[in-house]
């Protein structure tokens, strides 16, 4: 059996996530309240893995995720993208006139923007979780107050769902890392298999320093798929790059870090991986 620690309640996207990543498997969820506490989990108990939503296609990056990511020294092992879809649902019995409240995550709410200003007379109050929302409402028997979130957590809390679907864009995906202490890294991937990297480094503050880099890659024929930027907390206009690389041959991959790796400040690999 995996323990598998998430933010947020069984039935949200990041359960849903870990449930299509270890298909067939049988996994224990330890649901969290913030990253912070996953990490907290994952350093307690090395056993334990971590899921953790790092981008979405609307709303961007997720930037304190990275800082987490890099502060803990956890490895990527994985990662999956999940489709992004929103029900709308309450108690059994009532009406969408009977709603006055909507509950979700800050995330969920505004990506059903478009659908709630149709229906201004209901008040949006910001929660923890997705499936979160939908369980207080089912625990505490609260009418007149509906939920955003998967329409399977809708059903697992008992709800009923009003309206499915009701995301303002259908293309709609958030991409999930998979993550585990560095010294159990290599029993949850094969290395050889690997197409995707993850790293971050620092560069000098001197004209040219990241097209140096990048023209590195390119000669090795590394393909940039992401690059990120966050600033240095107590070093004025300095940033660390978080990129994503993939590759189709592992030498030469490894042959581009150690070319770059003069060039660059405090350069870290946080994973090697099969990319989704």
């Amino acid at each position: 059996m995996k323990r598998i620690a998430i933010q947020g309640e069984i039935g949200s996207f990041h359960d849903i996530t870990a449930h299509h990543y270890f298909q067939g498997e049988q996994l224990q969820i330890i649901c969290c309240s913030t990253f912070e506490e996953v990490f907290e989990h994952m350093k307690q108990d090395p056993t334990v893995l971590g899921i953790m939503a790092i981008e979405n296609t609307i709303a961007g990056s997720l930037l304190h995720n990275y800082e987490l990511l890099r502060e803990s020294g956890m490895s990527v092992v994985g990662e999956h993208k999940t489709h992004i879809s929103h029900c709308l649902c309450c108690l059994p019995g009532q009406t969408a006139d009977d709603i006055t409240e909507v509950h979700s995550h800050p995330v969920a709410l505004a990506q059903c923007c478009k659908y709630l200003s149709k229906h201004p007379n209901l008040k949006m109050v910001e929660d923890e979780d997705t499936a979160g929302s939908a369980k207080w409402i089912a625990e505490n028997n609260l009418k007149g107050v509906a939920a955003l979130c998967h329409a399977d957590a809708a059903r697992l809390y008992g709800l009923e769902v009003l309206e499915n679907h009701v995301e303002d864009n259908p293309h709609n995906y958030t991409r999930f890392l998979v993550m585990t202490d560095p010294r159990k890294a290599d029993f949850l991937r094969a290395l050889n298999e690997s197409d995707k990297s993850s790293i971050v480094f620092s560069l000098p503050h001197e004209e040219g320093s990241l097209s140096q880099v990048l023209s590195i890659l390119s000669f090795y024929k590394i393909n940039l798929t992401k690059i990120q930027s966050l600033p240095i907390i107590g070093r004025e206009w300095e940033y660390l790059f978080y990129v994503d690389v993939t590759y189709d041959d592992l030498t030469r991959y490894r042959q581009s870090i150690d070319a770059i790796t003069p060039l660059t400040k405090d350069l870290i690999i946080l994973g090697e991986y099969k990319s989704a």
